[in-house]
């Protein structure tokens, strides 16, 4: 019998929209999330991105909305199809697709600045991930995940996933700052870095 290929996509975890949270402990923190965003997006001097794992589209359109051209991608039909929605609702045509990231190449998916925000941290094969990222990114790299093991400890201060010692489901990467800056610079220049409550954000460069 013949070996089973290994599969690289995302682990799905739960929903939350985050983006759009009355809680006002979260909306405190999302904040402080959009406005490293913001800052690091602005520091590529660019208007040209592209979102791998662009779930509902939240951070594609807020570029846009200042005058960026955007495209993006996601694993999810779901998401995909409320990102375009999003397109709809703007009276702009559909900018996203339904895409593995392992599947992109630079010819379909190149960009100024590629967006890859809380993703990392599904996916298996962290490495590969990364080379298909340094492939796409012409030159800049927006990237993001959970900062470990305070995202943990947060998790567990509210309640949440105790069983599971604080980790959210579906993360299957653990990361803290120093770890995950020393796997971007595996193949990225480190150009400006953000650690919003509880995330680590990094602004990056093709190396």
């Amino acid at each position: 019998m013949a070996e089973a290929l290994p599969t690289y996509d995302n682990v799905a975890g739960n929903y939350y929209d985050k983006y759009n949270t009355r809680n006002p402990i979260a909306r405190y923190l999302m904040n402080g999330f959009l406005s490293s965003f913001d800052e690091l997006a602005d520091k590529a001097s660019t208007r040209d991105a592209y979102e791998v794992g662009c779930g509902e589209g939240n951070l594609s359109m807020r570029l846009h909305d200042r005058g960026w051209n955007v495209r993006g991608s996601d694993l999810e039909e779901s998401s995909v199809a409320e990102a375009n929605g999003q397109c709809e609702a703007r009276d702009i045509t559909h900018r996203f697709q339904t895409r593995s990231l392992f599947d992109l190449t630079a010819a379909e998916a190149s960009a100024e600045l590629v967006i890859c925000c809380e993703v990392l941290e599904h996916v298996p094969q962290t490495e590969r991930a990364l080379a298909v990222l340094q492939s796409l990114a012409n030159p800049y790299l927006l990237v993001s995940v959970p900062r470990e093991p305070l995202w943990r400890a947060l998790n567990m201060a509210r309640g949440k996933y105790i069983r599971n010692m604080g980790n959210t489901p579906g993360h299957i990467q653990h990361w803290s700052s120093a770890a995950f800056l020393d796997l971007l610079r595996t193949k990225f220049s480190i150009v400006e870095i953000r650690k919003p409550l509880p995330w680590t954000m990094v602004l990056c460069r093709r190396a």
